[in-house]
């Protein structure tokens, strides 16, 4: 049986130059993956300040909107999710909170070192005052949330979130990587999301049919 979807666009137009327009899906019972990056690649969260709100803020909310995340990865500029979604309706208000909340406090570290040590003096750093918009200037396209098929897609996902460090040279070995946290085992995620019927399974992956 199909699942209810969701569909959420900033245009009443599904098509834009023969393009379907990006939407966000909400969609109950789901296995969703999540990415998001700072404005123009810029490294905000370089700091382990900037790092620290962001951990505090994101398990703040996915606990509270009942997000159950599988394995979670934080870079300089962005970050990826895996997890389990039980009412799709949360993810809206879920990632407004996340990341309106890290905009804001991540913003004030990044003003305060800005700020001249004292007048007359050059400034500590080259950092924008305020980075605004925060996440990527695409209206509409501040994070990217998909629906994942199956459990091949999901090996895949949680892989590729998982190995984030060591592909953008952050590490040698993501277990040495301590904004890489990883709160389900893949397998056993894996035969929760059987039990649960967490896929979505019954609607095509664009990018499986690519020959």
């Amino acid at each position: 049986m199909s699942k209810p979807i969701t569909k959420l666009s900033r245009s009443g137009h599904k098509y834009y130059k023969e393009k379907h327009r990006f939407e966000h899906w909400y969609v109950d019972n789901q296995i969703y993956f999540i990415t998001a990056r700072c404005r123009n690649k810029y490294p905000a969260f370089a700091s382990s300040e900037a790092k620290a709100i962001f951990w505090d803020r994101f398990d703040h909310y996915t606990n509270h909107y009942e997000f159950k995340p599988w394995v979670t990865s934080l870079l300089d500029n962005h970050y990826h999710t895996l997890g389990y979604l039980r009412q799709g309706k949360n993810l809206q208000t879920m990632m407004q909170r996340i990341h309106g909340s890290v905009s804001k406090l991540v913003n004030d570290i990044l003003e305060s070192q800005a700020r001249p040590a004292s007048a007359g003096r050059v400034p500590r750093s080259t950092n924008p005052a305020r980075l605004l918009p925060f996440w990527r200037n695409t209206k509409g396209r501040e994070y990217f949330d998909g629906c994942i098929r199956d459990e091949k897609q999901c090996r895949l996902a949680y892989r590729y979130t998982l190995t984030q460090s060591k592909r953008h040279n952050a590490c040698s070995n993501w277990k040495t990587y301590e904004h890489t946290h990883v709160l389900i085992d893949l397998e056993r995620g894996l035969r929760r999301a059987h039990e649960l019927s967490a896929f979505m399974e019954d609607v095509p992956y664009k990018r499986y049919e690519r020959k």
